[in-house]
């Protein structure tokens, strides 16, 4: 094969794969139910951990894209609509800023890391989505969850992705 057939199948395995972390996560979101959040008019959901792994796996821009999209799908489709522009906000850059650490470096530490700081993103930015929401006391009491959010997300990123990393990177 020549140069530009492998571009343009790499290209297509990276869109194919954008689409099934994005599908996945999905799945698996609204196949546990969200736990709804009493104050904040949120909720807790498995979403971190779809996009924490794509972007691991697969760098910032598909961890980002899947974070816009399945954060904004997610909420659209399990009634927290009001939510919608800013999870498309918070889980894109949550993805984004995962991979993005992850390409500084091949250290296992790294992992752990990106989806640290990740998480933290996340907090931060459904603080502001509360607070711009609701009131200041929603976006601080919504800070506890969040954070068991971001860390269940981030420990099932951290478990699952040795073994995916194999079969994609194969």
């Amino acid at each position: 094969m020549d140069n530009k057939s492998v571009g343009q199948r790499t290209q297509f395995r990276t869109i194919i794969l954008t689409a099934m972390f994005v599908a996945v996560t999905l799945a698996v979101s609204m196949g546990i139910p969200p736990i709804p959040i009493p104050g904040t008019h949120g909720n807790i959901n498995l979403c971190d951990g779809g996009i924490l792994i794509s972007a691991l796996l697969l760098g910032p821009k598909v961890g980002g894209t899947v974070g816009a999209l399945s954060g904004f799908l997610l909420d659209i489709l399990s009634g927290y609509s009001n939510y919608a522009i800013f999870s498309f906000i918070v889980h894109g850059l949550e993805g984004l800023i995962a991979g993005w650490i992850k390409n500084r470096s091949t250290k296992k530490v790294v992992d752990v890391i990106a989806v640290l700081v990740a998480a933290v993103v996340m907090v931060v930015g459904y603080f502001f989505a509360d607070s711009i929401l609701y009131t200041f006391s929603a976006g601080f009491l919504g800070i506890f969850t969040n954070t068991i959010q971001g860390l269940v997300g981030a420990v099932i990123a951290l478990a699952v992705t040795p073994f995916l990393r194999k079969r994609i990177h194969s």
